[in-house]
Formats: structure tokens, sequence, C-alpha cells
């Protein structure tokens, strides 16, 4: 049953393709009691779903005998397997409010609500050889560090050096020639031969290994034990070649990780005391030193100090933080200390979360990649028949020669390895997955990754999307009474409040240096707006209809506040003494970025809508400023209706929201696209995410996309053209055995390094 199930994780070294990981979970899948198994080329592990009475000491030895080396990784004693289907992934409930429809009544009774619920198997962003407390392990590269210390890499070194000492002796000693380079043949095929056999046995008999093999004794049994020995040290290179390409894109993701700092300074009854970073509970206090790295995602609870967010969010400058703000963990303090609050937990923090779903994308397959993996499957024993049609049917049709057409078959079995075919599109996505998470663009899978370079329409949603979602102060009017002091008697009243209206006024008396008036005896009227007494004045501030019923609204004041409505602000009116004294309009201001990042989607041919609830005023007028189709009043189930609207009509569509008020509409979309801050970027919700809240971002997640898309084609035209015309030389006589395994070992490092270049900025 399900429930008896359990889970056990491995560390698997030498795995570097995807044929490696398809023995793997082939070979696996086999042993009794095996439920489900999840083999990742990218983080180097496998997860076998199993019953409890299962021989794991069995399965490591069967791993091992297909030439890997295994490790258990150690989980919670007892845990039960988390049997989770395929993209159902635990989505947050976030507690927010769409749209900015305020009517400045400041009851101000407003309730902050915002759960999260993590349920997520999420690693720690501990140091690859310590173990994170849920079980998760993040030793990406392989148990030994170098790849000359690595099993392959000592292999391919053994059997080099006997290669050129056969060449040696060969010279010396021309009667031990033969014996010489048998000898150093075997010192590089056996390893490979056990391989082979080990596969065939536990269900894949159609090896990469397979075919070296048996060219390898072919051209042995017909006198070509030379040219046999240098094709299979040509093949251990290339193999190397795959497994440190395989390891640089594993270490880009390890990066990641390594942002979070080893240990933090607890801080207790005023002392402090270093404690590894992974094991910080929430709600522990800790302290972050001048130039020290930020241990976990927290709240500051003293202090103020500019922020290097860059490694998390990717913002170019420094941000301040202080009390209230929240700190994440990966990211460097500036100038001042700070006592922080921890929120979340090692396993849970952001650096964790992104580097988790990196992970999930890179075990997702792209449908390109399916398509792939399924070709080789027949592709491999193809090229056994063609191979062996090569050796047989001109020597029994045409009376050719039987050992120059062996040797021409031989040479094609080379020819066909598919390395560098399976390895050409898992290895641009796996690059442009961690080059995306690095720019703080996140994808699930690479089939979310080849979608959105397909997208003809993308659909914004306005408030905290393509504004920066909270009003600022745009407009200062005074009637008689100076702009400052206006400025002043409505912080003076305002002191003290956490709605966001208020929190717009403070900011902008702050920012112009304006102090707030002492107020006394404030009073919140609900729905209409608050009232006190200022420096022994009669002070409102409120709403223009509430304002309207306590005193008369001059000819001026009433065309002004119109004209500040139809540019979707809002307007309050301060009355002193009953009498009108100034406006002061707000609004939520589009994001530095978001006419330019509109621009460079139409350059790239997409079409982009605004999908809001807000009113259509106020989404005429945004949308006026960035340059965008607006649609407002929209409840979530119109967003949806549009967003289906439009793929009826035949257009891939994407949708860009904060992932809790439009998941409907994302849900629909061909691509949801997340975007917020980094504590909280709606992940579970969306299929893509930007970290930085750049709308810029959208536009590069596309032009990513198309990039590898490129990328892969480009691969796998090299893949099958080099084969192709060595198919053709050799066939026609003018290649053969060595120039074929280094056709395919070629192959496999432009492939490869052409990969790596999606790595690169672009």
């Amino acid at each position: 049953m399900t429930s008896t199930l359990r889970q056990s994780r491995f560390r698997i070294e030498g795995m570097d393709c995807a044929s490696c990981a398809a023995k793997i979970d082939t070979a696996v899948r086999r042993l009794p009691g095996i439920s489900d198994v999840a083999v990742s080329v990218a983080t180097g592990r496998m997860t076998v779903t199993h019953a409890p009475e299962s021989d794991l000491a069995a399965l490591s030895a069967r791993v091992a005998g297909l030439g890997y080396g295994v490790e258990p990784i150690e989980t919670r004693r007892g845990a039960p397997a988390a049997r989770r289907p395929p993209g159902d992934h635990a989505r947050h409930d976030h507690g927010s409010c769409g749209g900015h429809a305020h009517d400045h009544g400041h009851d101000h009774r407003h309730g902050a609500g915002h759960r999260q619920a993590h349920d997520h198997a999420v690693p720690s962003a501990a140091a690859p050889d310590r173990q994170a407390p849920d079980g998760h392990d993040h030793a990406h590269a392989p148990s030994i560090g170098r790849w000359w210390q690595s099993r392959k890499g000592l292999t391919t070194i053994a059997c080099g050096l006997a290669l050129a000492a056969a060449y040696g002796v060969g010279k010396l000693v021309p009667a031990l020639d033969h014996w010489a380079f048998l000898l150093a043949l075997a010192v590089g095929l056996v390893p490979v031969a056990r391989r082979a056999f080990a596969a065939a046995l536990a269900g894949t008999p159609f090896s990469i290994e397979m075919l070296m093999t048996i060219a390898a004794v072919g051209a042995v049994i017909i006198g070509a034990t030379e040219e046999a020995a240098a094709v299979v040290f040509l093949f251990l290179v290339g193999e190397l070649l795959e497994g440190v390409a395989a390891t640089r894109a594993r270490a880009s993701i390890q990066g990641l990780a390594d942002l979070v700092p080893k240990t933090a300074l607890v801080a207790v009854d005023g002392r402090t005391r270093e404690v590894p970073a992974e094991s910080l509970a929430v709600d522990t206090i800790i302290l972050i030193r001048p130039g020290d790295r930020v241990p976990a995602d927290g709240v500051v609870v003293a202090g103020d100090s500019a922020i290097d967010e860059a490694p998390v969010t990717g913002e170019s400058t420094p941000r301040r933080r202080t009390v209230g703000d929240p700190v994440f963990a990966g990211t460097v303090n500036g100038d001042a200390a700070l006592t922080v609050r921890v929120t979340a937990a090692a396993a849970d923090n952001t650096i964790a979360r992104v580097v988790k779903l990196v992970e999930e994308a890179q075990e997702s397959k792209a449908p390109t990649e399916r398509f792939i993996d399924s070709f080789s499957r027949y592709y491999t024993p193809a090229v056994l028949v063609v191979g062996a049609l090569v050796a047989v049917v001109p020597p029994l049709i045409a009376g050719g020669a039987w050992t120059e057409w062996i040797y021409k078959g031989l040479a094609i079995l080379l020819i066909g390895c598919p390395c560098a075919l399976v390895i050409s599109t898992p290895a641009a996505i796996a690059a442009s997955l961690a080059a995306g998470a690095r720019r703080g663009l996140l994808m699930k899978g690479g089939a979310v990754l080849e979608r959105l370079g397909t997208l003809t329409t993308i659909a914004f949603d306005k408030t905290g999307t393509l504004t920066e979602g909270k009003p600022k102060v745009t407009d200062i009017v005074g009637f008689g009474t100076g702009e400052q002091a206006v400025l002043a008697l409505a912080a003076g009243l305002e002191t003290g409040s956490n709605h966001p209206l208020a929190r717009a006024i403070l900011a902008r008396a702050e920012a112009d240096g304006v102090s707030p008036a002492p107020a006394a005896g404030l009073a919140a009227i609900a729905g209409k707006g608050l009232a006190g007494t200022v420096e022994g004045r009669a002070v409102f501030l409120g709403a223009a209809a509430a304002a309207g019923e306590r005193a008369v609204l001059p000819p001026e004041a009433a065309t002004r506040i119109k004209a500040l409505n139809d540019e979707g602000k809002t307007v309050s009116v301060l009355l002193v003494d009953g009498s009108p004294a100034g406006l002061i309009a707000m609004r939520d201001e589009p994001r530095a970025d978001a006419r330019e990042g509109l621009e460079r989607l139409k350059q790239a041919g997409i079409r982009t809508l605004m999908l809001t609830g807000d009113n259509s005023r106020t989404a005429e007028a945004i949308a006026r400023v960035v340059g965008i189709e607006p649609h407002g009043e929209l409840l979530p189930e119109d967003k949806m209706r549009i967003v289906e609207e439009l793929k009826r009509q035949g257009e891939r569509v994407g949708k860009v929201g904060d992932g809790i008020n439009d998941a409907p509409a994302l849900a629909a979309a061909d691509v949801g696209i997340a975007m917020g801050g980094a504590a909280d970027v709606a992940l579970e919700t969306a299929d893509a995410a930007v970290l930085h809240g750049r709308v810029a971002d959208v536009a590069a997640l596309v032009a990513l996309s198309r990039r590898t898309m490129a990328n892969i084609r480009q691969n796998i035209t090299v893949a099958l053209g080099l084969k192709a015309v060595f198919l053709v030389t050799t066939i026609a006589g003018v290649t053969g055995l060595w120039p074929a395994i280094l056709a395919d070992t070629g192959a496999t490092v432009i492939v490869t390094a052409n990969a790596m270049r999606l790595l690169r900025p672009s």
C-alpha cells in the first residue's frame, strides 16, 4: 500500500547524461519491491520509492555494477514516502488586496493577513558535506572533487598511459606490438564491457557501451588492434568531457546554495554565539555584522543598514532596511549591524526554494527532449542493424572483401553512438535554467522554457505587476496655504497610522524634509476620513465627498479634483477650521521599467494587454503612461475568460500577475508568470517567476527561451550532421575507426560547449 512505502535517496557519481539516467532507472525498476524511481542528472541523485523490506544493498550493488559510484543519503528515519503527482505543487494562500480602490475613509482597521502553507521537500542551503535537517542533500558535485580523481578520470589516465607504453614497446620490440596494444585495449575496454553487459542484464541491451564493445572486439578480430585501443581511449576521453560539463552545470546551481553562509551569530541576553546556519529555527534572534552575508530569511528588529540584494533579486543598488523590513538569505549587509528575527528555517529560505525549484525544473523534460529520448531508443538498435548490413551485404551480394566491409560496419557503429544527440537538448536546457536562476528568472522545467518562446500575447495584472503595488503622493495643491504646510498638517493627522495612503503621506513628508505638525484628539470617522486638532485648529482629511459634507468646495477645487481623478489618482481633501486648505493626490505609480519592458515585448512581436480589477479610469490612465491595451473592472473569472478567448483565437497566451488574485488566469494561460519580491514569488501558483519585480524580465524570459531553442536546433544539426557526413565518407572508404570515434567525441564536445554558452550573460 502507498502508506507503507518509503523513500530512499542516493548520490550517484559518474552519471553525466540522460542515457546514464535511463540505464540506472531501468535497472533499479526491475528489482523487487521498487514502486518508483526518479533519477536526476542535474543533481546527481536518485530517489527510490520502495517497500520497507526492499534490499537496498542489492540496489546499490546493481547500480555499482553499471559502473557508477553510489552512496546512500540519510533521510529522516521512518518518514513515509511523499507521493505527489507530477506538477501538483502546493499552493500558497496569501491574503492580498488586488487593485487600488481606496476611499480614504480612514477607519484604520486594516489587518494584514498573510499565511503560507509550506509543505515542500525543500533542500537546505547547507554545506555540501553536511546533511540538512529535513534529510535533503546538496552535494551536486561528485564525492571525489577533481576530474582526475574520479573513477572515469583514473580509467582514462590509465588507458592513455597504457596506450603510450604500447606505442613505445611497438617501436622497441616490434614482435610484441600486437600484444602491447591488446593489453592497452584491455585496460580501457574491460570496464566499458563490464558496464555494457551489466546494463544488458539489467534491461538495457542497446547501450553506448555495448556499441563500443562490439566495435572494439570486432576490430581486434580483423587485426586492427592498434586502432581499437586508440578508439577506446578516445571514447573514454569523450565520456570524461561529458562528466566535466555535467559537473560545471551542477556547480552553477550549487553556487546559489553557497551564497548562504555556513554559520550565524545568535544573540542571547546581550551576548552572541556562533552556530551552524542550518540549525537556525524560526523566531531565533541573530546579529548580522557589516559586510556579513545574511544567513537566513528574517525581519529586522533593530538597526538600519543598506543591504546588497543583487545575489538574490538582481537589484544593482543596495536597499535600505530598517525595523520591520524583510531581509533575505544570501544578501550582504552593508554599513551597520542589524538584529534580525528569523522567519524561515534553512530548508525553506529564499535561496533553498530557488535551488529546489531549479532542480525540479531540470528534472522536468521539455517536449523536444522527450522526443530525442524516444528517438534514441530506436536509433541505437537501428545503428546496429545498419552496421551489420554494411558488414555483410556487400561481401555476400557484390563479392566485396569481408575484412574491408566488416571494418566499415564497425566504424558505422562508432559513428552511430548517440552521445552528442542525447546530450544536445538537456545540456542546453540545464544551462538555461541555471543561467535564468542566477538572474532571478525561474522556470518550472524544460516544457515551460520551450513554451515561453512561442508566446504571441502576454496579459499583465496592474497592481504590483505593472505598478509598484503601493500608492505614492503625486500632487500637493494648496488653497491659500503653502504645499509644505498642507503636507505637514496631513502628516500630523496620519502619524502612527499603517494605512497604505497614510504611509504614502508620511513617506512624502520624510522625503521632502517636512516635520509632521503635532496633532491631538485624533478620531477616525468610518468611511469618511480622519479628524483632529493640529496647532489649535480643527483639521479634517478625507475623501472629496466627505469633505463636501463639511464645507463648500470652490469651483477651482472641484475642477482640480476631477482632473486628478481622470488621471487615476485618489484625492484627499484637507479642511482647516471648516475651510478647504488643500488637496493631496496619490496613485500607485508604474514601475520604472514598465514602459521599456513592454516595448521590448512588442519588438519581439508579442501583443500586450492589461487585465485589472481596478476601475477603468485608473486602468486607462496607467495604460497611457506605459503604453498597453487596458481592460479594467474585471473579476478573477473575467480575466480567466479573456485568456481562454485569446487561446480559442489561436493565440499562445502568457499571464503575468502576483500569483494570488490572478490564480485562475495564471492556470488558464499557456504560461503563468508570477512577479514579486524574493520573499514571496508565488512559485507554486505559476509556471515561471521573476524575482526582481521588473517588467523587462518578462521580455528576458522570452528572449532566453528563444536563445535556448536556437541553441538546441544548432546542437541537433551538429550531432546529426557530423554523423551523416562521416557515414558517407566511411562507406566510401575515406574515413575509418579513428575518424569515426573522433566525430562522435568531437560532436559531443561541440554540443556541450555550445550549450554552456547559455550560462554566459546575454
